[in-house]
């Protein structure tokens, strides 16, 4: 059964872009992960101000595994490196506020129907 791992980011409308541009830096990191199904940044269009990062696993298992990968840690890595001013990024600070995991398993889900029905 897949699991999502929603990370909900509180981001002040000023790091907006900050927080686009040091995903897109890190764009593919997680795809080729074992167990990696799916990936979403979603920004924000009204009354909020949290972002939320999506990711579906074919498993608990393969999401912990993810986490303890090298590429996790290196994009981490990069990210605090911006933070702290001595990366690529423009950031001098986190990009987010506030961080939280929301956990969930799939139960259901459905894509468009194909064909003439």
């Amino acid at each position: 059964m897949s699991v999502v791992k929603i990370n909900v980011l509180t981001v002040p409308p000023e790091m907006r872009e900050e927080l686009e541009k040091r995903f897109a830096n890190r764009a593919g990191m997680v795809e080729s992960s074992d167990g990696f199904e799916w990936f979403e940044l979603l920004r924000p269009v009204e009354g909020t101000d949290r972002y939320l990062v999506y990711t579906r696993w074919r498993s608990e298992e393969d999401y912990q595994r993810w986490l303890s990968s090298r590429a996790f840690q290196a994009g981490h890595a990069q990210a605090s490196a911006d933070r702290a001013g001595h990366g690529h990024g423009q950031g001098g600070g986190p990009a987010a506020a506030a961080s939280e995991i929301w956990s969930f398993e799939v139960v259901q889900s459905a894509g468009p129907k194909t064909g003439g029905e």
